[in-house]
């Protein structure tokens, strides 16, 4: 066997496991497309808030307007996330071609990767928000994990899926930084 053929023969097998795993990719992409599409029906059943109205420390927190507010906020970032996965998904589908080139599969098996790996992010960043739309229906959201204590509407607000206060996210950066060091 010649080294042409052999790169040929390898780059054959890594289609037919990009392929395989497109197919997975697929079935759980659309799972998490029926979940967005739950999510937009529930969210038209919410109360309106107030045009644009943007939660403050002067209100009480978590009130239903700061969860409402915060629930629609999520619920649109995860809207967006669902889209950009199914372009991913038509984009995975179209290229799943083999190249005459080596060079050419490569490439376009490094595309694949990338395109699978941005499917895995959005994955787990769709799981974090679904948790943050649980933490607000379980009325725990913007509440901090560790210490209980709220979480600052600012930090919220730049990131709906936090878990942690700054304060008790820092604790656990250094932790980790020490643990690595």
């Amino acid at each position: 066997m010649h080294l042409l053929d052999f790169e040929l023969t390898v780059m054959t097998a890594r289609n037919r496991e990009a392929s395989t795993t497109v197919k997975t990719q697929v079935r759980e992409t659309r799972s998490i497309w029926k979940i967005g599409d739950a999510m937009t029906k529930a969210a038209r059943k919410t109360v309106k808030l107030p045009k644009g109205y943007v939660p403050t420390e002067d209100e009480k927190f978590m009130n239903p307007k700061q969860r409402e507010y915060f629930r629609q906020k999520l619920l649109a970032w995860k809207a967006d996330i669902v889209e950009e996965t199914r372009n991913t998904v038509e984009y995975l589908k179209g290229e799943n071609v083999s190249h005459p080139d080596p060079a050419d599969t490569a490439t376009a098996n490094a595309d694949r990767q990338l395109e699978l790996s941005t499917k895995d992010r959005l994955r787990k960043l769709s799981s974090q928000i679904d948790k943050a739309l649980a933490r607000i229906e379980a009325g725990t959201y913007g509440y901090c994990e560790e210490t209980g204590d709220p979480i600052r509407l600012k930090r919220l607000d730049a990131r709906p899926i936090a878990k942690l206060s700054i304060e008790a996210q820092e604790m656990h950066e250094r932790s980790d930084s020490l643990k690595a060091g």
